[in-house]
């Protein structure tokens, strides 16, 4: 499939928003298909330490999927997130506020 320049740009746009949500990744992957009238859109993100993250959507909007996309590979990257740093248990900042 030829990716158009508008296309491409918002993916791009999307994309870089990515490590505010997670700052150990690696790189990222996006891969489109379009078949039949349907878009499918697939967002490969690996991290740190052998973490992947994958996230796909199909619909008739490519733009639609990859927003779909995109907030599936959010809320993935953010619950990680948060569980990486319960594991770590409480910051600084937080042991002085409950003094």
């Amino acid at each position: 499939m030829n990716v158009t320049e508008p296309i491409r740009q918002y993916i791009e746009g999307k994309v870089s928003k990515l490590p505010k949500f997670y700052d150990s990744i690696q790189s990222i992957e996006v891969i489109l298909d379009h078949e039949a009238d349907q878009a499918t859109v697939e967002i490969v993100v690996l991290a740190r330490r052998k973490h992947t993250f994958v996230a796909h959507h199909r619909d008739d909007d490519m733009y639609a999927c990859v927003d779909q996309c995109l907030d599936k590979i959010t809320q993935q990257l953010r619950r990680f997130k948060d569980k990486v740093r319960d594991r770590q248990g409480p910051s600084h900042t937080e042991v002085q506020s409950q003094s």
